[in-house]
């Protein structure tokens, strides 16, 4: 995945937008106000933090070294997944997916 596929995707969901509270270089994917996904695009390696189920960050922390706690944010609620090509593309939409059903619902 890339950052212009990762951007669009995040984009993609109903009722995203895309600011930069934080600075210019940091990219927050917010719906209704609140953050669902954030990533500085530039970086290398790319890496998305995304909210998550606490029970399921854990495990997911556990089976995958790409998944690490949320990088400045709420280590509970929060992970920070490392786009280094270890997870399926598709694993990284879903966690985005539910990451913005999260906050959305």
């Amino acid at each position: 995945m890339t950052a212009e596929e990762l951007r669009a995707w995040c984009l993609a969901q109903a009722g995203a937008d895309e600011t930069f509270p934080f600075s210019e270089g940091v990219s927050v994917f917010k719906v209704r106000g609140r953050m669902f996904a954030l990533s500085r695009l530039s970086a290398e390696p790319l890496s998305v933090s995304v909210k998550c189920d606490p029970d399921l960050a854990v495990e997911l922390r556990a089976a995958n070294p790409a998944i690490q706690p949320g990088y400045h944010l709420n280590k509970r609620h929060w992970i920070t997944i490392t786009i280094d090509g270890s997870l399926p593309d598709q694993t990284i939409i879903d966690l985005i997916e539910d990451s913005y059903d999260l906050v959305s619902g």
